[in-house]
């Protein structure tokens, strides 16, 4: 074996005294969860917004972002719940690029994971305690949970993992909203295996014991199209798109039915703005059809203070990842949204 210890070992409870909630912040983000809880469970009909940068590469940037996010929240909350994307890792499918934050602190600078776990957690409890929202991140690595879980108030199973085991197992003992993507293969019978999976207790080992969950009602699904084999983008957000997952909840009897539309990715094709023509085709679809508005109540949209991408750090708020909408942009649909389901 060639694996090579570099650091000590961490401990989980030391880290997390490091930007631990207490007080009013923990209050406050406790009644956020309860809130989110009930938008899932089907008790609160607001729509939910996951949105913000593909990456969060950039503290100041990020915070930045969320001050401006925040208020705008305060303006829609009545017909809108935002919970801010704040992704510290970063999938790579050939294993070249930025990783996230985890791995790389400093963007420019060489990974380092213990310096990057405490940059995590210092960006998730700064956003929640300096602005009032509450955050998302991508469960990349399922082992890490336990280093973040007291912090992140919804968790995303990505394309490329939610067919492995140990993340469906792992996400059924998580106790707040897991949404689970389709795979880049769009096929939606492996996503709600994945769901089925997440919702029912289940016994493994995770971080050398063995453990028992009671399963997780509140992981759902979310549709962010797919690649055919040629390479071509097949979207998954149309009409007929969003009747066969309804049929999928319906046949397997799954709790809590909700579906999420990320406006990116495989949808859009990567060409960002495309994420402003989904959302409205998705609200125009609520409007029509009651079956759908029953269970699509959800959008994901990456979203940056400057629009496009960038190769690396230069413009500051500009993405070093996915191409994200512009701020004024991002505003502006957010308001649309909050028009439409005023109406």
């Amino acid at each position: 074996m060639t694996f090579r210890e570099i650091s000590p070992k961490i401990n989980i409870k030391e880290i997390k005294e490091l930007g631990k909630l207490s007080g009013e912040a923990l209050k406050h983000k406790e009644e956020r969860d309860n809130e989110l809880n009930a938008i899932i469970n089907g008790e609160d009909d607001r729509l939910l917004l996951i949105i913000g940068p593909c990456s969060s590469d950039n503290e100041e940037a990020v915070l930045e972002y969320a001050r401006r996010l925040a208020k705008v929240q305060e303006e829609v909350k009545d017909k809108i719940f935002i919970v801010m994307r704040v992704y510290t890792a970063k999938p790579r499918t050939n294993g070249d690029g930025y990783k996230g934050l985890i791995h790389q602190p400093d963007s420019k600078g060489n990974p380092s994971l213990i310096n990057g776990i405490k940059a995590v957690r210092d960006l998730h409890y700064k956003v929640i305690t300096e602005t009032g929202l509450t955050t998302a991140d991508e469960m990349l690595y399922p082992e890490n949970l336990p280093l973040i879980d007291d912090l992140v108030s919804y968790h995303a199973i990505g394309a490329r993992s939610v067919e492995n085991q140990q993340h469906r197992f792992v996400a059924s003992g998580i106790d707040v909203p897991t949404g689970m993507k389709n795979p880049t293969s769009g096929n939606l019978n492996v996503m709600f295996n994945a769901i089925y999976a997440a919702q029912n207790p289940q016994n493994f080992l995770f971080n050398y014991a063995e453990v028992e969950t009671e399963g997780n009602p509140l992981a759902h699904a979310i549709l962010r199209g797919g690649l055919n084999e040629y390479g071509k983008n097949i979207p998954n957000y149309y009409t007929e798109n969003l009747l066969d997952a309804i049929k999928f909840y319906e046949k397997m009897h799954l709790k809590n039915p909700f579906i999420i539309i990320d406006t990116n990715h495989d949808n859009s094709g990567k060409q960002y703005l495309e994420q402003i023509r989904i959302v409205r085709q998705i609200l125009i679809n609520r409007e029509w059809n009651e079956k759908i508005k029953k269970y699509v109540r959800g959008f994901m949209i990456e979203s940056y203070l400057e629009e496009g991408r960038q190769d690396e750090p230069v413009v500051f708020g500009k993405s070093i990842t996915d191409p994200c909408l512009g701020w004024e942009t991002t505003k502006e649909l957010i308001y649309e949204i909050y028009k439409t389901e005023a109406k």
